[in-house]
């Protein structure tokens, strides 16, 4: 343990003394951490699987996963749904993903008949989710319009928080002990869950902004203690929420939620009364630790993907499990995005580009690991980790190393002008059109 700890530690302080260079040859930290996981991985394939399957492995999954759920939900502007570009994301995350998981569904199906259909909704969870960390450099190219852009951004920050719950359902189906569930008993124990989740992540998130700003106006609080508050505001909702059998992980998307909305209101209400001691950046300030842990968390779960990948190449891979992740990537995700977007405003090559770029990151990852620790010993298991690590890594040439082609491709097809963006009445949503990427 010692030295895959250390081996991930020298891989990281690798990448961030030399990110400006690698970001300009396209190696972002997936790439680089993946390489470096399986590196190490070569000499240690005997230890691999003891290691993923433990308790402490689920566990350091289940918190990064509330982590990342909480960032996605204060990154991403509340109101994005509704309205011009928003209508965009609406129609792909409430039409064109549920079309995916669906269609993930069926194809897992056809190619893997003796799985029960709860382990196949299962991987469907685990490999639609999209997350932009292997085609940063894609989605930030200026020779993508607005429009594009801002759907992209917002559809990865709200996807996995919508999946979760659903995950959650289908996993408590299929069995977390070799005693599996009927669908109503799964969903008598969902459905506390989420509404103990939701609760709880209202209440915390609302709490949590006012406490913020009353510390801040009062002059109680520093950055680095603002800072290191909600750093701990995922670790707090969820704990508490599992505590009181709950949903940690809506909880804690749902908190984020609520935390950057009290955040808005206060801070416009200070604007309104005139007070120039507000600090209309306090939110972006106070989340730079839990973004720069974030960025840590993530690196983290590359590096096991590619100490993963080293496992399920020493066990066999089967050209199902290639052929679905190749669906998966592809066709079932392409088609539902077209599909949804038809009748839009967009051009045609803006909904190609909205379709074709879905990579698969962090989400996909710690949910399979989720799925892998939690149930039995077994095919069921193996594949989830199989399918996994080959949707992934496939992400990753697909979407992360081809990010250079691609993106030269588009600004030589680039029009002349593009869309502007439509600038926020709020002047809390002022500035950059993309949000922050894992």
């Amino acid at each position: 343990m010692n030295t895959l700890l250390l081996a991930a530690a020298f891989a990281m302080v690798v990448r961030s003394l030399a990110a400006n260079r690698l970001d300009r040859w396209y190696l972002g930290a997936p790439i680089v951490m993946v390489l470096a996981g399986v590196a190490v991985g070569l000499f240690n394939v005997s230890a691999i699987a003891e290691g993923l399957n433990t308790e402490a492995s689920q566990h350091a999954a289940e918190i990064i996963l509330a982590v990342l759920l909480f960032v996605d939900a204060t990154e991403v502007r509340a109101g994005r749904l509704w309205g011009a570009y928003p209508g965009l994301v609406a129609r792909v995350l409430l039409v064109a993903m549920p079309i995916s998981l669906a269609l993930a569904a069926v194809a897992g199906w056809l190619l893997f008949p003796d799985l029960p259909w709860a382990v196949l909704l299962l991987i469907a969870c685990v490999t639609v989710p999209t997350d932009f960390a292997p085609a940063e450099r894609v989605v930030r190219d200026p020779a993508l319009s607005v429009r594009v852009r801002s759907t992209l951004n917002v559809e990865s920050g709200y996807n996995d928080g919508i999946v979760s719950p659903l995950f959650l359902f289908a996993l408590i189906l299929a069995g977390t002990t070799s005693e599996t569930r009927t669908p109503l008993e799964a969903l008598a124990t969902v459905l506390p869950f989420a509404i103990k989740a939701l609760v709880a992540g209202v209440v915390i998130g609302v709490l949590l902004g006012w406490l913020m700003d009353r510390a801040h106006q009062a002059g109680w609080v520093s950055e680095q203690s603002a800072r290191v508050a909600v750093l701990l505001a995922p670790l707090l909702t969820y704990t508490a929420t599992v505590a009181i059998d709950g949903n940690g992980f809506v909880a804690s998307f749902v908190c984020g939620i609520a935390f950057r909305y009290v955040h808005r209101i206060l801070k416009a209400r200070h604007v309104h009364k005139g007070r120039a001691e507000a600090r209309t950046d306090s939110l972006n300030t106070d989340l730079h630790l839990l973004e720069d842990v974030t960025g840590l968390l993530t690196m983290t779960m590359w590096f096991v993907v590619g100490i993963s990948a080293v496992l399920i190449v020493s066990l066999g891979v089967s050209w199902q499990e290639v052929l679905f992740c190749a669906a998966v990537l592809t066709v079932i995700r392409f088609v539902p995005v077209l599909l949804s977007l038809t009748g839009s405003k967009l051009s045609g090559r803006e909904r190609t580009l909205i379709g074709a770029l879905g990579p698969r990151g962090t989400t996909t990852i710690v949910f399979g690991l989720l799925a892998f620790n939690k149930l039995p010993e077994g095919t069921a298991a193996d594949t989830i980790l199989t399918i996994t690590v080959v949707c992934v890594l496939g992400s990753v040439a697909l979407h992360g190393i081809g990010a250079g082609p691609v993106a030269q491709l588009m600004a030589a097809r680039r029009k002349p002008a593009e869309p502007r963006s439509v600038q926020p009445a709020d002047p809390g949503q002022a500035g950059s059109s993309t949000e922050s990427i894992r």
